[in-house]
């Protein structure tokens, strides 16, 4: 007769990224100098790509971000060229997946923007968009991209609107109007078929983006839902909000089903926002807290427990918001699965922390680097909003990841109209929209005016001289 011996040993999950780390880097190769806006909006303020880190910054009169290239590290110059266009404060700024010196913004004067950056970075402030588009009423506060499309992008306004912008026309082409109050957060499936987003209404909503019709609704009363992000193609999302209790917490949704979330749980008591940032290629969720220095990372299956604590990346240093490199622009070589760059306010500091996976072989480690969504669009915007789903299109980090995008950003051309009234051209002299703009345009021709008469006074001199020396050669006795 044989006995099975049970081990009582605990059950490791074994897992490749058990021992991933956070490693900052050296000083020198941070962006130092840099006046973070101390807007409380609870965003990012930071995008950045495989070319460009692009951050909001603190400036009067009108809203501004810096764009650098990534290269150009260490101490920033206080008079370093801006983009400052827009007229009140900017909320929002995302670069375009596929062409990567095209960025979007958008502000509290009710505009989106979109920008196109030089090669090379700025030489001089840049005052004038691409495009301006208008179609919210009140401020907008957030932008997203389209995952899969290209020129196709979302914004969602204090109006309680989501527009969806079709940028090879410049203009609005379909309207979200399902949301009862501002809206928190916007996240997309992996081929952008479905849009998920967070409410002050307590509400988390699965929309149909094309028909705006909204297929599942949670209605968080136990959770108050903050943040959302779809998990790739698990068909599961991910929230965090706050607890009944006040705490922290995170929930696990099945999409189709918002009746009752799979799991919750409870991170801590401290009081930031928690911003959650999923890895489809690892499976890894990371949380990061607004005003923590720490980032906690797990692991997320399919199976129960569902998500598994992995580990903690600490640091003193209160982060304000979070730009995420692109997966084509990490360092494989150094097994970078992850990239932050962390905006320290009271520093002026922008500290970019690699994730890790530690490995002995130097050579490229296939199994933590699939094939992952690249630079190229899988549709045109008439191919998607004609009913069209599509999957990224996929590229290898392993010869592709150097690869420059072919698709180049052009401008719609619109048909020059004009309405004269009393021989004013509306569309060409727009008329102020707030009280603000009408003092700014007041003050603008204030100067021009200052600078006119200087002009005239300079060349009325300049002719009572050529007068005198005309004189004085009519004078002069004549040569012979």
């Amino acid at each position: 007769m044989t006995v099975t011996k049970m081990s009582w040993r605990p059950q490791y999950r074994s897992s490749k990224f058990r021992n991933v780390y956070g490693k900052v880097a050296n000083r020198e190769h941070c962006f130092d100098g840099i006046p973070i806006t101390k807007n409380v909006h609870d965003n990012h303020f930071c995008a950045v790509n495989a070319r460009f880190l692009a951050i909001v910054t603190e400036s009067a009169g009108g809203g501004s971000f810096l764009v650098i290239p990534l290269e150009q590290t260490g101490r920033i110059e206080p008079n370093y060229p801006k983009v400052c266009g827009h007229q009140g404060n900017v909320l929002d700024i995302k670069w375009n997946p596929f062409i990567d010196n095209i960025i979007a913004s958008c502000s509290e004067d009710t505009s989106v923007r979109i920008w196109e950056i030089p090669e090379g970075g700025l030489k001089r402030n840049m005052t004038e968009a691409l495009l301006e588009l208008h179609g919210h009423s009140r401020r907008v506060g957030l932008v997203e991209w389209h995952p899969t499309t290209n020129n196709i992008l979302f914004s969602a306004g204090y109006d309680y609107k989501v527009l969806i912008w079709n940028l090879d026309v410049g203009e609005p082409v379909k309207m979200i109007d399902c949301h009862t109050d501002v809206i928190l957060c916007m996240s997309f499936n992996t081929d952008g078929s479905l849009l998920t987003t967070t409410c002050k209404d307590k509400k988390l909503r699965v929309i149909e983006p094309r028909s705006g019709r909204v297929l599942q609704e949670a209605n968080c009363k136990n959770h108050r839902v903050n943040r959302v992000v779809f998990l790739g193609n698990m068909k599961r999302l991910l929230t965090t909000g706050v607890s009944r209790w006040n705490t922290r917490q995170i929930a696990l949704w099945d999409q189709e089903d918002l009746s009752m979330p799979l799991i919750e749980e409870e991170i801590d008591g401290l009081s930031g926002l928690l911003f959650p940032f999923y890895d489809a290629d690892t499976h890894m969720l990371y949380l990061a807290g607004k005003g923590d220095g720490n980032i906690r990372y797990y692991e997320i299956s399919t199976e129960k427990p569902y998500l598994s604590y992995l580990m903690e990346f600490r640091s003193p240093a209160p982060q304000k918001g979070l730009g995420v490199m692109p997966k084509h622009g990490l360092d494989v070589s150094a097994c970078e699965v992850f990239r932050f760059y962390k905006l320290v306010t009271l520093k002026g500091l922008i500290e970019p922390i690699s994730m890790i996976v530690p490995r002995r072989s130097d050579s490229y480690q296939e199994d933590i680097y699939p094939m992952t969504p690249g630079t190229e669009p899988a549709l045109t915007p008439d191919e998607w909003l004609g009913g069209i789903n599509r999957d990224p299109v996929l590229m290898s980090l392993k010869e592709g990841y150097k690869k420059s995008s072919k698709v180049v950003f052009k401008a719609p051309i619109r048909e020059k109209k004009s309405v004269v009234v009393n021989g004013i051209d509306l569309l060409e002299n727009v008329p102020p929209r707030t009280e603000n703009e009408l003092l700014r345009m007041f003050f603008r021709q204030q100067d021009e005016i200052r600078r006119l008469k200087e002009e005239l006074a300079q060349k009325d001199i300049r002719i009572r001289q050529l007068q005198l020396e005309l004189k004085n050669l009519r004078n002069s006795p004549k040569n012979c």
